[in-house]
């Protein structure tokens, strides 16, 4: 029995392309261009922060946003910018972001960063040092937050960071 060569052909790529994974690892020169797109967004949520630009979180913010912050409270998109238009009882005073770590999972990144903040919220004052995490899906063509959750360091606390190529976690104590 002879096999038409145009089919075994047309068989062979088939097969080749549905091994191919749905969602393949971004080349490292998109994926740099990703990374820095998200690390720009974290660097002008600090600056909208401290300006007090609700605006910035219309624009970046995902209409169904939600975060949780260092004390332990949910907020949707329109409770945070409702906060922040409210000037008599929220203003930031000062905050930094330090230790960045950007991954990035096709038309998903994921940020994680140190933040050391003082502010007033809700009337009362808050100054504190945190770990958080951002979620961003790339919604028509545009990188926006989709989640984000924080949670205070305690004091004397032993922290554990993860170098992501080996997944093996490492041990830090804070002294």
């Amino acid at each position: 029995m002879r096999i038409n060569k145009s089919l075994l052909t047309l068989a062979a790529l088939s097969t080749m392309f549905l091994a191919i994974p749905a969602h393949a690892k971004e080349s490292p020169k998109n994926e740099a261009k990703v990374i820095a797109a998200i690390t720009q967004l974290e660097n002008d949520a600090v600056k909208a922060d401290l300006a007090g630009d609700a605006s910035f979180y219309e624009k970046n913010l995902a209409d169904n946003w939600s975060g949780g912050d260092s004390n332990g409270t949910w907020y949707t998109k329109q409770e945070l910018i409702a906060n922040m238009k409210d000037t008599d009882k929220n203003k930031m005073d000062s905050e930094e972001i330090s230790n960045l770590n950007v991954r990035v999972y096709g038309d998903t990144a994921i940020a994680t960063y140190t933040n050391k903040y003082d502010l007033v919220q809700n009337g009362t004052r808050r100054a504190a040092t945190i770990l958080s995490t951002d979620t961003f899906t790339k919604q028509s063509g545009k990188w926006m937050q989709v989640s984000g959750h924080s949670s205070v360091i305690r004091a004397n606390a032993s922290t554990q960071s993860f170098n992501m190529d080996s997944a093996k976690p490492t041990t830090e104590v804070k002294k």
